[in-house]
């Protein structure tokens, strides 16, 4: 069982990861603040911008407005940004919204080619036959439970509506940002990131196992 605290502790460490290895280049530490009366809200400036990337418009537009207003924990070297927020009720994880924007388009590389062509980090992010997406990771336990439709955790990929895949657990914020890195910095990340040693209680049910879905080690 993760805290509100630890949850908050291990983000800023994760940021701090990222900022120390070189990977970000801008950042917002996390806070925490009292949204009820049990509620507890784990967060960070501009987060109120975020619901912007629901919205039916372009994805370019969606990712200007989100760096615009700074809404992310940090931005990567290469543009992308990184979203993590998390809503306890008790010490019990509510919900959570984890998200990963990659930069529709690097402006930089366009006048500065060897500054990512040198650079290992960026091997995966600037070949010409990748396609920049946002992956999501959301939990609400509040959501309707009536079938395997939407999952209370799932991940989306892309902007596609009814995109869910089912994840057998809410997702640590270590755990989101191994990843992110495994996946898609795969070059500069050959080392790994330790995961940590707490882990969100399974929440998948029966029916959303008989379908793919996504498993979170324990």
């Amino acid at each position: 069982m993760a805290t509100p605290q630890q949850t908050l502790n291990q983000i800023n460490e994760l940021i701090g990861y990222l900022v120390d290895r070189g990977l970000a280049d801008d950042q917002w530490f996390a806070y925490r603040r009292s949204i009820g009366r049990d509620d507890t809200e784990i967060s960070f400036e501009g987060a109120e911008y975020m619901s912007v990337a629901l919205r039916n418009r372009r994805y370019d537009e969606i990712y200007e407005r989100l760096r615009e207003v700074r809404a992310f924990n940090a931005k990567m070297l290469d543009g992308a940004l990184v979203q993590m927020m998390y809503v306890f009720s008790g010490d019990a994880v509510q919900r959570h919204r984890l998200a990963f924007f990659p930069a529709p388009h690097l402006d930089d590389f366009q006048h500065d080619p060897e500054m990512y062509l040198n650079d290992e980090v960026h091997a995966d992010v600037v070949a010409r036959n990748v396609v920049p997406f946002p992956v999501r990771f959301d939990y609400d336990s509040r959501a309707d439970r009536q079938d395997a439709m939407h999952p209370v955790s799932h991940l989306t990929l892309g902007q596609y509506r009814n995109c869910r895949i089912p994840v057998t657990a809410p997702v640590t914020p270590r755990r989101f940002i191994d990843f992110i890195l495994r996946n898609f910095y795969h070059t500069a990340y050959a080392d790994g990131l330790s995961t940590g040693t707490w882990a969100f209680a399974e929440t998948i049910r029966r029916d959303e196992r008989d379908v793919a879905h996504l498993v979170v080690p324990a």
